[in-house]
């Protein structure tokens, strides 16, 4: 069935050769868009802050809260380095904080309230948003500024609302796998330099 939908004729199917060569051209306007310096920003934040043993929360919804997890994953554990552990956490990965206070209170405070509970000043708070405009994740952001926190947002083109935080890596495309794509390499670049 699925053979019939993909060679049905239709215009809008891409072949693996189509769907490669765009995202490689999205990869290299990405290069081209000027993120060196913001990117360069976010690396040296989160450097001082793990030498200061001080916390940094990754947060997202959907694709990005994978996204998270993975990004806490490689600074938890290693990254191309065997190393001592990194003080890093993913947000809402723990299901009884995530359905507790969310059923209890509103989703859209979840990422704000675990900041409260696990940021300090001197930490940073590193968003992923593919729009920029998560309400939960925007939350995070006011949160974290009022812990003293500095605030990294991986977003589409624009950032949307998180074009508010401290430093924006706004990837030039508003199609949300292509900037998922993008963000899964810029974020091992970052986690390869930190």
């Amino acid at each position: 069935m699925l053979t019939q939908w993909i060679f049905s004729g239709r215009d809008d199917i891409l072949t693996i050769s189509q769907y490669l060569t765009g995202t490689a051209k999205l990869l290299t306007e990405t290069a081209e868009a000027g993120l060196g310096q913001p990117v360069a920003s976010a690396i040296d934040v989160l450097v001082e802050a793990i030498d200061e043993r001080k916390s940094v929360l990754v947060c997202g919804n959907g694709g990005p809260a994978a996204d998270a997890m993975h990004i806490a994953g490689e600074l938890v554990g290693r990254y191309m380095l065997d190393r001592p552990a990194y003080k890093v956490m993913s947000l809402g990965s723990d299901a009884a904080i995530t359905t507790a206070w969310s059923n209890d209170f509103e989703y859209e405070t979840l990422f704000a309230r675990q900041v409260e509970a696990l940021g300090e000043k001197g930490g940073v708070l590193w968003c992923l948003s593919t729009s920029g405009d998560s309400e939960n994740v925007v939350r995070a952001v006011v949160a974290a500024k009022n812990q003293g926190m500095t605030s990294i947002a991986f977003t589409g083109r624009g950032g949307g609302k998180l074009a508010d935080a401290d430093i924006l890596v706004a990837v030039p495309s508003s199609l949300t796998p292509r900037i998922q794509e993008i963000h899964t390499c810029l974020y091992h670049y970052v986690c390869e330099q930190v």
